[in-house]
């Protein structure tokens, strides 16, 4: 059986929301049958992951994988403008 790991909580959010918002997010919380930290924390970081997903991190479906495998298998292109430019000496080197 594996261990389990608790998190404390020890940082604080604190949240400023119209008196509709929160009504709102009250409805949500009573619905899911949780308490207003547990559904705040898990929206508030998927929210937060969405967003990151691709500063993060680079995920793909099975299917796309195997698109991008396919793409990266074909040989590549010539393309003589790229190739002079790649054969241009970087203003960078000093």
């Amino acid at each position: 059986m594996g261990t389990v790991t608790k998190r404390t909580r020890n940082r604080r959010l604190e949240l400023r929301t119209t008196e509709e918002e929160r009504e709102l997010i009250d409805r949500a919380v009573e619905a899911t049958g949780t308490d207003i930290t547990t559904f705040a924390i898990a929206h508030l970081t998927d929210a937060a992951r969405r967003e990151l997903a691709d500063r993060d991190r680079f995920e793909l479906s099975p299917d796309a994988v195997e698109a991008w495998e396919q793409i990266n298998a074909r040989p590549a292109r010539d393309l003589p403008g790229l190739r002079r430019l790649m054969e241009r000496p970087s203003p960078f080197d000093t």
